[in-house]
């Protein structure tokens, strides 16, 4: 049969049907040569990795074992760096007062209230901070770097809209996600969001992480510089059959999950009241771990050599089998720097000389202990005075029991000899101490002023004052909240960066 066509190479003329030559070696394997082209068809080839595939399903097993194996053992190394910040945070949640506390000491039933300086701090920051950065238009706004021009005018005004319309509709989570977050920031002095892309709802997703499912070892600078960066996980054997039968983790049988508390997770079960064993062995505690590594078998080349440099890589493993589910390339298809993605946002209360920032715990966790033992001290000595204790004569007998007396209520008494006054002495307790309830207010105020939530009084201000005045106090009052926000401004651009790129990488969401 005639072909009236002629193929074209890339830049060079066009050549005839005639002048191709087609050898069929095997069934499995064709040549095709023109003048000056030759092409092999190899029909048994293996199929090239795709960028986003899981590499952990064409690693040997032994290599798997054994890189399992030792990062599990680096992460317990980051956590262990970090365990003084942990044992302040434990400490100081204990003065939220959460919980109300059953004193026996010095006698049963003494005051057990805590003073809620902190928890006032705590509540005041996430409330005057989720109307500062999320109004109810949305919390993105954008600006114009360089020329303005009526089409970055309008670029800029619809991902403005866009974004927002993700934020408060197609993401209904990210209110709450966010309330959380702010809860959290100013008690543990760090927290984290995940942003990433949800395959099972086709969107994006934003997730609160708390400090303590977020372990970076205690010395690294930030999370761009941090060679190890791992989000602790907790999933039911169900949700990783799904994610198994999906293709997103390698289908591998896990052994049964073991119990793993942490103390931070035993103290909030303490303090909510909740059963620190409900659902632990029906969960895995799974370790996403984000790492440069020199991966056997995908190594990094230059020039046809391996160079022996870590590639960023999130690794997912069952931390009580060290069994690796997923190796996944953590840099752009086309980026040639192979620079590390983020996918995690750091919002810090006050950053501190570490990695994790410090929160109200670590900076007024002593003011508020202070100012709890003065509050217990003075009820304390108020339920002394009004209800005293003391000796009486051993011939002196009461009728029925020796329960308090009640209001209105009066007693047969046997006398041994002379008037009941003479048998009957009172410890001397006092009236709660004045000095004490003046110390009280000094440490509440001066806790009060660090964290910023005392109230600016009207009375205070000098009525006659100019305008600007008024203002310039009103605005030192409020300078170290500002600063704090400022941060949050600052991590909530990064979060939306990451946000805006997912959008580029997987479409708008209708």
């Amino acid at each position: 049969m005639a072909v009236e066509k002629a193929f074209y190479t890339n830049g060079a003329p066009p050549v005839s049907p005639d002048e191709i030559e087609i050898e069929i070696v095997n069934p499995e394997e064709v040549n095709i040569s023109t003048d000056g082209m030759e092409m092999s068809i190899d029909f048994n080839a293996e199929p090239p990795i795709s960028h986003g595939a899981n590499l952990a399903e064409y690693m040997d097993d032994n290599d798997l074992l054994t890189l399992g194996s030792e990062l599990v053992g680096l992460y317990n190394a980051d956590k262990e760096s970090r365990h003084d910040w942990e044992e302040s945070y434990i400490k100081g949640l204990d003065l939220l007062g959460m919980k109300f506390e059953n004193r026996t000491t010095p006698w049963d039933g003494a005051c057990g209230v805590f003073h809620p300086m902190l928890s006032e701090a705590v509540v005041r920051f996430q409330s005057q901070t989720i109307m500062e950065i999320f109004p109810a238009s949305g919390p993105a706004k954008t600006s114009i770097v360089g020329t303005l021009t009526d089409e970055k005018v309008k670029q800029a005004q619809r991902v403005q809209d866009y974004l927002n319309y993700m934020m408060t509709v197609k993401m209904p989570e990210y209110r709450t996600e966010t309330e959380k977050l702010l809860f959290s920031l100013p008690i543990a002095g760090s927290a984290f969001r995940k942003v990433y892309y949800d395959e099972n709802l086709g969107r994006a997703c934003s997730m609160f992480v708390p400090a303590e499912d977020f372990v970076v070892s205690y010395g690294a600078a930030d999370l761009e510089t941090a060679e190890r960066a791992t989000h602790v996980m907790k999933k039911s054997s169900n949700e990783v059959l799904k994610l198994q039968q999906k293709g997103f983790y390698r289908d591998v049988e896990l052994p049964a999950p073991a119990p793993d508390t942490t103390e931070i997770a035993a103290k909030y079960s303490k303090l909510t009241g909740d059963n620190p064993n409900y659902e632990v062995d029906n969960r895995h505690t799974l370790l996403e771990i984000m790492v440069n590594v020199d991966l056997a078998g995908f190594e990094d080349l230059l020039e046809g050599e391996p160079t022996e440099i870590g590639l960023p890589y999130v690794i997912t493993i069952d931390k009580s089998s060290n069994i690796i589910l997923s190796i996944r390339r953590n840099w752009q298809e086309s980026d040639d720097l192979k620079l590390k993605r983020q996918h995690f946002v750091h919002y810090q209360y006050l950053p501190g000389l570490g990695f994790y920032g410090f929160g109200l715990v670590h900076m007024i966790g002593g003011l508020t202990k202070s100012a709890t033992s003065l509050l217990r001290q003075l009820v304390d000595a108020g339920t002394l005075a009004n209800l005293p204790g003391g000796l009486k004569a051993r011939g002196l007998r009461i009728k029925g029991d020796d329960s308090p007396i009640m209001p209105g209520e009066f007693r047969d008494v046997d006398v041994p000899g002379g008037i009941i006054r003479d048998n009957i002495t009172f410890l001397p307790y006092k009236e709660p101490s004045a000095v004490l309830h003046q110390m009280l207010q000094e440490i509440v105020q001066d806790g009060r002023r660090f964290a910023s939530a005392a109230d600016v009084k009207a009375a205070d201000i000098n009525g006659e004052a100019p305008v600007g005045t008024t203002l310039a106090l009103l605005e030192r009052e409020m300078k170290v909240l500002s600063a704090v926000q400022a941060r949050v401004h600052a991590s909530m651009k990064q979060e939306l960066q990451i946000l805006c790129d997912i959008v580029a990488d997987y479409g708008p969401t209708a």
